[in-house]
């Protein structure tokens, strides 16, 4: 490359780094600042003059979380109902991913439309609907009644997804498996599944944080059976109107968070290359 055309380009790209770094430290920062009051002595949280650090941290605040006597049943469900959705939600997609792009049959293009319309429906528009639906359906207060409406909402996205990835493999491949002997469902477990696997780990990401962060159902269809209810519900024994303890919101956050990040590290490989096969696609 030529000297000249790269100093001319490199104020261009100084620009852009300074520019990712400073987004990436705006969005880093309310994640900074709930470790950081997760770890600040109550006196400090409750100063008129905050500061961005702590002389004397303290682990007061984390001792409440888990002394609270109901915070490990909470966590287990929120781990049942996040992880039961990410299983079925891949599972089902892939499936039906599958069927829209290797067979060919009616109103399969207004199916694929379908799709998008029903990712364009706020969820705070369906919930009391969901919520009747449930109640006859003798779902409330039970943990179906989470699982159930994310799997709903994670199927769309999922779906239209997957049909890239599904896409993306040649149809010789299929022919010629279907030539040394392979069953369809062999095809479809043994060399389709592991092709697409990526952009499963994709939208299990997707599907994992909106049922793990879920707040609007734990509260609207977990009424009375608090052994039902799951993490983030765990936030409203700290929170009280005329009393708040902020130190404990914010240590019972930082733990909401820790699951987030593992699963973020053991899927991150497999997570890039599936979000640049979406966008190749």
């Amino acid at each position: 490359m030529n000297p000249l055309r790269a100093r001319v380009r490199r104020p261009g790209r100084l620009a852009a780094e300074a520019s990712a770094l400073l987004i990436a430290v705006v969005v880093a920062f309310p994640l900074y600042w709930m470790v950081l009051s997760a770890f600040k002595p109550a006196g400090e949280i409750e100063s008129s003059e905050p500061r961005p650090w702590t002389l004397a941290p303290s682990l007061e605040s984390f001792r409440r979380v888990f002394g609270q006597q109901e915070f490990g049943r909470y966590f287990l469900n929120s781990l049942l109902v996040a992880g039961c959705v990410v299983i079925a939600s891949a599972l089902i997609a892939f499936l039906a991913a599958t069927a829209v792009t290797r067979f060919r049959f009616r109103l399969r293009t207004t199916l694929l439309i379908m799709f998008l319309v029903a990712q364009m429906v706020p969820v705070e528009a369906l919930t009391i609907p969901l919520f009747f639906l449930m109640r006859d359906a003798g779902q409330l207060n039970t943990l179906g009644s989470l699982i159930l409406p994310h799997i709903a909402f994670s199927l769309p996205f999922a779906i239209w997804m997957l049909r890239g990835f599904v896409k993306a493999v040649p149809e010789a491949l299929e022919e010629a498996a279907y030539i040394d002997g392979a069953s369809r469902a062999r095809f479809l477990w043994q060399i389709l599944f592991p092709l697409v696997l990526p952009g499963l780990v994709a939208t299990s990401v997707f599907s994992f944080i909106s049922a793990w962060n879920d707040f609007l159902f734990a509260k609207s269809f977990i009424i009375s059976d608090t052994s039902q209810s799951t993490l983030p519900m765990a936030l409203l024994v700290f929170y009280k109107p005329d009393d708040p303890d902020w130190g404990g919101v914010m240590a019972a956050s930082t733990v909401m968070t820790v699951p987030v990040l593992v699963f973020f590290v053991l899927v991150q490989r497999r997570l890039v290359s599936g979000l640049g096969g979406a966008v190749k696609d």
